[in-house]
C-alpha cells in the first residue's frame, strides 16, 4: 500500500516543481519585457503635449452660490480655483512608462503633476457635492457630480451618489446611462462602480 502513495508523492512533487518553474520563467520574461519597455521609454523624447485632452473647471455651470458662506464649501472653492491657475490632466490607468513612451521622458514630472491636479480635483468634487447634498441641495450637488463624470473620474462614491439623486429625484433612467461610462473607464475599479450602478435599477 505505500508503493502507490510513495509514487503519488513522488508525481505531486515532480508537478509542483515544474509549476514553480514555470512560473518563475514567465515572472522573469515579464521583468525582461518590463525593463526593456522601460528603457525605450527612459531614451523617448519630448513630445508636444499641445493635444492632451485638458480638463478645465466649468465655474459658470457650478453652484458657486450655494452655501458660499460655509466653511467647508469655501474651502472647495479656494482648492478649485487654485487647480483650475494650471493644467489638469486625467492619466488614470496610464503608467509612467506608457507615459514617457507616448509624450517622451522629460516630460514625465510635468504630466505626473498635470495628474496629481485630476486626483485632487475629483477628490474635491466628490465632497463638494457630498456637503451640499447633505444639505439638502440635491439639484447642485448633482451638477458636480455630472461633472465629474464627465472628467472619467473612477470615484466609486461620485458614481454611487450621483444614481441616489437621479433615484430620488425620478429620473432613474439617467442611472442606466452611467453604466456605459463606468464600462468604458480605464480604471481597476470599473467592473466595481458598474456592479454598483446595476443595484439602484429598478428590479
Amino acid at each position: 500500500m505505500k508503493y502507490p502513495f510513495f509514487a503519488s508523492f513522488i508525481m505531486f512533487c515532480l508537478w509542483l516543481l515544474y509549476t514553480l518553474h514555470r512560473q518563475r520563467s514567465k515572472e522573469a520574461n515579464s521583468d525582461k519585457d518590463f525593463w526593456k519597455r522601460e528603457a525605450a521609454a527612459n531614451s523617448t523624447r519630448r513630445k508636444s503635449l499641445d493635444n492632451l485632452d485638458y480638463i478645465r473647471i466649468p465655474f459658470e455651470a457650478l453652484p458657486m452660490d450655494t452655501l458660499a458662506d460655509d466653511p467647508a464649501v469655501a474651502e472647495y472653492h479656494e482648492t478649485l480655483r487654485e487647480l483650475s491657475k494650471e493644467p489638469i490632466v486625467n492619466f488614470t490607468g496610464i503608467s509612467n512608462t506608457d507615459l514617457k513612451l507616448m509624450y517622451g521622458a522629460p516630460n514625465i514630472d510635468i504630466l505626473s503633476r498635470y495628474d496629481q491636479r485630476y486626483t485632487v480635483l475629483v477628490r474635491t468634487l466628490q465632497n463638494f457635492a457630498q456637503t451640499l447634498y447633505d444639505k439638502g441641495y440635491l439639484d447642485e450637488a448633482c451638477r458636480i457630480l455630472e461633472f465629474s463624470v464627465s472628467t472619467r473620474t473612477d470615484i466609486s462614491a461620485t458614481y454611487k451618489l450621483l444614481a441616489t439623486i437621479y433615484r430620488e429625484k425620478g429620473e432613474t433612467e439617467k442611472i442606466a446611462g452611467l453604466i456605459p461610462v463606468a464600462k468604458e473607464l480605464n480604471s481597476s475599479l470599473s467592473k466595481h462602480i458598474v456592479a454598483a450602478l446595476e443595484e439602484f435599477l429598478p428590479q
